[in-house]
């Protein structure tokens, strides 16, 4: 008897690990599921404005990118770094544009790739999803992710002209090589006019490397459109401090920066 419910006991803790579970972020973020092609799924965390369920207003959007590391099927993996880890810590994600001074609230999608990273038409079809199920800003579309996140939001402003049509501007961090076609296609970035802003450590050379030739590959179509911030002792692990609301470069964060521009 006690062996079987030691068994039992080891089945049930070998299935919370694995299991897609919110237990650390059921305050502040949710778990639903998005589509991502036209027969599958994946789970993903959301964060909707506190005030959300009583108004009729739009919310500008940022869709979080996470890494190689965090992904699987195990939401809990998603709140160690970046905006999911602010917001299960209680953070607010809300910023004053410095265009206009007025405040604004954030909804935050983040969602979880079954491995590496959502491809384009993948990041697309949740877009489109995510659209149809809450009150999105369509002119205030924002796009985030650390390495193969950011791998996965610069190949969803280079794929094709109506995807990259739907961005505002893009924060990628730390970005991982993009397929050899989309390196010939930044161009579509200039012509959707989408504001880049790449970080990236002088300790990840290849890292580094990859967002300057970015940002050059952009501007060469469009001058200061896209900029690259280096930080200085910066390694390839925990991307907290760039997405905290109190880290800023050029005497704003990176909220403050995205809600500047707008389609």
């Amino acid at each position: 008897m006690l062996k079987t419910i030691r068994a039992f006991l080891i089945l049930l803790f070998i299935w919370w690990l694995q299991a897609p579970s919110t237990a650390f972020a059921q305050r502040h973020m949710d778990s639903i599921m998005v589509n991502v092609t036209a027969w599958g799924k994946v789970h993903a965390l959301l964060a909707l404005p506190d005030e959300y369920a009583k108004t009729k207003k739009d919310y500008p959007l940022i869709i979080f990118l996470h890494g190689k590391s965090k992904s699987g099927n195990n939401l809990q993996k998603l709140l160690l770094e970046g905006i999911p880890y602010w917001i299960n810590n209680g953070e607010k994600m809300q910023a004053v544009n410095p265009a206009d001074g007025k405040l604004y609230k954030f909804i935050v999608v983040a969602p979880q790739a079954p491995n590496w990273g959502l491809k384009p038409d993948e990041i697309r079809r949740m877009l489109d999803d995510v659209e149809k199920r809450y009150r999105i800003d369509r002119s205030r579309i924002y796009l985030t992710g650390y390495s193969a996140g950011g791998w996965a939001s610069v190949m969803a402003i280079t794929d094709n002209a109506a995807l990259s049509a739907r961005f505002a501007a893009a924060v990628p961090m730390s970005v991982a090589s993009i397929d050899d076609k989309n390196l010939t296609q930044f161009k579509l970035v200039a012509d959707a006019n989408i504001p880049c802003w790449y970080l990236a450590g002088t300790e990840e050379l290849h890292f580094l490397e990859n967002c300057e030739r970015y940002k050059d590959s952009t501007n060469t179509y469009k001058p200061n459109l896209a900029k690259v911030t280096v930080l200085d002792g910066f390694a390839h692990h925990s991307w907290k401090e760039q997405y905290d609301t109190a880290y800023r470069k050029y005497g704003m964060n990176i909220y403050e920066w995205m809600l500047q521009y707008k389609k």
